[in-house]
């Protein structure tokens, strides 16, 4: 019995509470030689295998220490099987010995099946092990009282098709790629909002607060405006400035040929079998440290991991667009000829140096979407024996010492309230939070003082929403930082005055927005198109004539117009009745006309924006059909079939739905791949729909596609049914393409 109980007490250290390798072990061999970076810059090894595995997330807590998600379960083998096993981790690494290197790793949480990203807020963590979004706080490192935040966070889809992200943003909101929720611990109660769906895997914001985030083949989208600003009508969807493609170049430079899921299709290698374009982009960060060259400051990076490189593009700021430009035109900021290095998530970092997490395995490719081509390829290499390494890099500037970050836990308010006035990013963003969750009130006055400094208008923004968090602004306060000149300290400012929406600040508030407006200035414009809603329920007669001045003064830019759009929230029968009133030869404002027909059409409908109808599904045998649509379909093609830009074109109004169901079924069966028209408008993704002629049997297809032709085509239609399925099963194999499908009669 003493022998079993040793043999426990063994297990339960390495398993649960620590591992540590000795300083002669902490590179295991590793060399970057096969690295290339930009010059001035070095790769350092921040931790390693065994001390971690395959690691897809990181995040700092207000020590500086690293905590680490490890999908160890993804891939184990070709054939996916065996990636359901609880053998995920949340660890945190230490360097005791300050060398740069960590030593020591404490498992925070074990047992974990795929977890794929976590926050280190309020106290704890916030994390996802799909489908659940969890929070528990952390008491002396390890778990304490654990609390189910949402239960349908990352439901359905494949690992790469999920909720992830968890990024805390300036505006003390949590928001996620591949999602469109954000999320807010508020008085002890945990609040869940719709917002855009934004992204594939990885988000970062600005200085500003405006949000970053990819697509598998576009390297970089964002949003023009802050979050959640031109959202405000639930019965309109806006299509400016929100997900935008950023970089029109999508090229990388990778050092040898590259083995990708389609390399067989016409422009994705180049004739040397190298890789042209990003297939695989993720994991995006702006970088907001102050240890590389000022060159760099808010610079996007990007990881590909199939190419096994690391993009860097520079961020152009006009008065209402981003834009984004690669550094060089014949290399990227790393790159190697180990095709084991895949960096998957970027991260800023305590000590302002960039951190990479390298997840060093050889299978990248889920297994519904691996095509025989990727993994023959995969295999030939012997790269599915590569598992049980993982890496984090550190990226330095040679022109600067990293200096170490201050412990933020000890550092009194007084000390914290400093802090927002670092050049680090982090440190901003950590201080910030900090400050909210300690509730220390004696506070107010300096971040008061730092508020209404517009020479500094970063650290006022960070210090508008510290007092936000704390409850402590005022419509004065914010009525004082409206007037001080700087453009984006006012749309904060702005955005946070409709809050204090009140017939006792009407007469204030539209003596400020006059005077703001005269400014004729455009983000200061666009912002109070898109603020001034709450108010005009209050009083129209005061806030519908300034409205009306912004239409008419950027009748030419969309954007402008479906800020008002947002802003008339309820009021647009009312709009269109004032505009009749004051000038009768035009019923409506110019450009905006369409859109106010559009949204009244919509509301009289019940139609609202995708991004407000609930995407949970009941359990019910009669709606296998919904279902399975919502597991399978929708992560691409939108809960709403609407289609989501840059993954999959939409299902509404298909000739491919309201055709053949025979056609339809044979897509489903085979996969389908671009480019292809659709009603006339050609869909050039380079990607391709998987085939679940494997994944899913003749009544689920069948199924599926009952639902698909119930809620997308007019009129009756004439079902298929499951035996027809079975016979299509032995008509075609391999990917359909648009010539394939146009070849194909079918009559139900």
């Amino acid at each position: 019995m003493r022998i079993k109980y040793i043999v426990l007490i063994v297990l339960s250290a390495s398993l649960f509470i620590a591992a540590c390798i000795g300083d002669e072990d902490k590179t295991g061999g590793i060399s970057f030689d096969s690295y290339k970076i930009a010059e001035g810059f070095e790769i350092q090894l921040a931790a390693a295998e065994p001390l971690i595995e395959a690691p897809v997330a990181i995040d700092f807590d207000n020590k500086g220490r690293m905590w680490v998600v490890e999908m160890r379960g993804f891939m184990p083998n070709l054939k996916g099987i065996g990636d359901d096993a609880p053998n995920g981790r949340i660890s945190i690494l230490e360097d005791a010995n300050k060398d740069g290197v960590a030593e020591h790793a404490t498992v925070f949480l074990d047992s974990l099946v795929l977890p794929r990203a976590l926050a280190h807020v309020y106290g704890g963590i916030l994390y996802t092990t799909p489908p659940n979004l969890w929070f528990v706080e952390i008491k002396n490192d390890k778990p304490g009282k654990k609390i189910l935040v949402d239960s349908t966070y990352s439901a359905g889809g494949s690992p790469e098709a999920q909720a992830n992200g968890l990024m805390m943003n300036v505006d003390n909101w949590i928001y996620s790629a591949y999602s469109n929720f954000r999320y807010q611990l508020k008085n002890g109660k945990w609040m869940k909002e719709p917002t855009e769906f934004r992204g594939q895997f990885g988000i970062s914001h600005d200085n500003v607060g405006r949000l970053y985030y990819n697509y598998n083949e576009l390297q970089l989208a964002g949003d023009y405006v802050l979050p959640n600003v031109l959202i405000e009508n639930p019965y309109y969807k806006p299509k400016e400035g929100i997900n935008k493609e950023l970089t029109e170049n999508q090229r990388v430079y990778p050092l040898h040929a590259t083995t990708v899921n389609r390399g067989y299709s016409k422009g994705v290698l180049d004739k040397d079998s190298m890789l042209l374009n990003v297939t695989a982009a993720c994991g995006p960060v702006i970088y907001r440290g102050d240890q590389f060259p000022d060159a760099y400051n808010q610079n996007a990076f990007v990881c590909e991991p199939q190419a096994n490189v690391v993009k860097r593009n520079l961020l152009q700021f006009d008065e209402i667009t981003t834009t984004a430009t690669q550094a060089w035109n014949d290399r990227d900021f790393i790159a190697s000829t180990d095709e084991g290095f895949r960096p998957v998530n970027l991260s800023n970092g305590p000590d302002g140096a960039l951190y990479v997490v390298d997840m060093h395995r050889g299978v990248m490719e889920y297994r519904a979407f691996a095509t025989p081509y990727y993994n023959s390829g995969i295999e030939k290499k012997k790269l599915d024996t590569l598992l049980n390494a993982g890496r984090i890099l550190r990226i330095v500037s040679k022109a600067k010492k990293p200096v170490a970050a201050p412990d933020l836990s000890r550092l009194t308010g007084a000390e914290l309230v400093a802090q927002l006035k670092s050049n680090n990013g982090w440190i901003r963003d950590k201080t910030q939070q900090l400050l909210i969750y300690k509730k220390d009130l004696s506070v107010v006055a300096a971040l008061q003082q730092l508020a209404l400094d517009p020479a500094h208008e970063v650290t006022a923004i960070h210090a508008l929403h510290t007092l936000a968090g704390l409850n402590a602004l005022s419509f004065e306060m914010l009525r004082k930082v409206a007037t001080m000149g700087e453009p984006m300290l006012t749309a904060h400012a702005l955005l946070l005055l409709k809050k204090f929406n009140t017939a006792a600040n009407v007469k204030s508030m539209a003596v400020l927005a006059s005077d703001l407006h005269n400014k004729n200035n455009g983000v200061i414009n666009l912002y109070l198109a898109a603020s001034l809603g709450p108010w005009n329920t209050l009083s129209a007669e005061t806030f519908l004539p300034l409205l009306q001045k912004i239409s008419a003064l950027y009748t030419g830019k969309a954007i402008y117009q479906q800020a008002i759009m947002s802003s008339l929230k309820g009021s647009e029968e009312k709009f269109q009745a004032f505009i009749r009133r004051t000038n009768p030869a035009k019923s409506t404002a110019t450009s905006l006309d369409s859109l106010l027909v559009q949204s009244v059409q919509n509301k009289k409908a019940g139609k609202k924006n995708s991004i407000f109808v609930q995407l949970s599904t009941p359990i019910d045998s009669r709606t296998n059909g919904l279902a399975l649509f919502r597991t399978i379909c929708a992560a691409c093609h939108g809960a709403d079939g609407d289609g989501i830009e840059h993954i999959a074109p939409p299902l509404k109004g298909s000739e491919y739905v309201e055709g053949s169901s025979e056609r339809l079924a044979m897509i489903i069966l085979n996969g389908m791949e671009g480019p292809f028209y659709m009603k006339g408008q050609l869909y050039k993704f380079n990607g391709s729909m998987p085939n679940f002629g494997n994944n899913y049997n003749d009544k689920q297809i069948e199924d599926i596609i009952r639902y698909l032709r119930n809620a997308y085509v007019t009129g009756p239609t004439n079902a298929i049914k499951a035996e027809d399925i079975k016979k299509l099963r032995s008509k075609k194999t391999g990917t359909l393409k648009e010539k394939d499908l146009l070849e194909m009669a079918g009559t139900n």
